[in-house]
């Protein structure tokens, strides 16, 4: 029995799979993972309170071949909010760096499970790249199933890191980078701004679904950033992220993110905008969404580190 499902993982080459299935398991990557225009990427973030190093975390297991991906560095430099989306310019002189090219098929990994990964996810969506998956369950579950990790204190994926934030630093003071091998095309209608969350809470054309705590979503818990209000922007509704994950941190199958939706009162029939604390968690809830055949959900860049650090916009709390 076991050599027949390994004959069948064999065949199964990275042009089977489906872009309309946001997520890959880890025995089909490790199947994959020598597919000449496969790229690996590890895009680990954590939280400021968590005092946890993605890039050195990164030094002491990875996945064979994995590229570092750096959240924070890889984003927009002219304003103060983290790791917004950067410029089509700065984007593809990032990518370039790291080596990547429109052909290539992309997996993308975090060191949690499911977390920052779905963010770069995203991320490669807005700029017209559609062949680009999250590993389901991450490193751990890469781990769990006995899989080979590769450490690498200095070599090529950390000198292509450092190059991909040299590059986004010289697209913003107007210097000239290297060859670009990628190619964006922008996707508008995938990221929203401050004005157009405004105008939805008079018009309501989209339902907006918030990844936050829901205590934070109600206003009981102070906010983790200082300086911004707490509560939720008006007529949002509250799916807390982990509420789409399993104990594993994999992406529940269909029938149970559906449930999770329809318990928030959420329509799948209206378009949908998402947003979180700094717009990380938000692209969690756009890949459940993806896999539930919502592939157009819109994330809020800013999300409410912007709208709560604003003195303007409009606050509910449920206390």
């Amino acid at each position: 029995m076991a050599s027949s499902v390994a004959g069948a993982r064999a065949e199964f080459t990275t042009q089977s799979v489906s872009t309309t299935e946001p997520v890959v398991s880890v025995d089909w990557l490790h199947a994959n993972l020598k597919e000449p225009d496969l790229k690996v990427l590890d895009a680990s973030w954590y939280m400021p309170d968590e005092q946890r190093n993605p890039i050195q975390e990164y030094q002491v297991a990875h996945i064979p071949g994995a590229l570092f991906f750096d959240v924070d560095g890889i984003s927009d430099r002219t304003t103060k909010l983290p790791h917004m989306l950067p410029s089509e310019e700065a984007f593809a002189a990032a990518v370039s760096a790291l080596g990547i090219e429109n052909k290539n098929d992309l997996v993308v990994y975090d060191g949690k499970g499911i977390f920052s990964a779905a963010r770069v996810w995203w991320m490669f969506r807005v700029f017209g790249h559609d062949r680009v998956w999250v590993l389901d369950g991450g490193l751990p579950s890469w781990r769990a199933s006995g899989y080979d990790v590769e450490s690498s204190a200095s070599g090529d994926a950390i000198l292509k890191a450092s190059a991909a934030s040299e590059a986004i630093e010289k697209v913003y003071k107007g210097q000239a980078v290297g060859p670009t091998t990628f190619q964006t095309k922008f996707q508008p209608h995938l990221v929203w701004t401050i004005d157009q969350v405004r105008k939805n809470v008079e018009e309501r054309t989209h339902e907006h679904i918030d990844a936050r705590s829901k205590a934070r979503f109600d206003g009981t818990a102070l906010e983790p950033r200082k300086g911004i209000r707490s509560g939720h922007v008006p007529g949002s509704k509250c799916v807390p992220f982990p509420q789409l994950l399993d104990s594993s941190e994999t992406l529940l199958p269909a029938d149970k993110l559906k449930n999770r939706f329809d318990e928030a009162g959420i329509s799948l029939e209206s378009p949908i905008v998402t947003s979180c604390g700094t717009g990380v968690t938000a692209c969690i809830l756009a890949l459940g969404l993806h896999r539930l055949g919502k592939p157009e959900v819109a994330v809020y860049d800013g999300s409410w580190t912007e709208w709560g650090a604003q003195s303007d916009t409009p606050i509910d709390t449920s206390s």
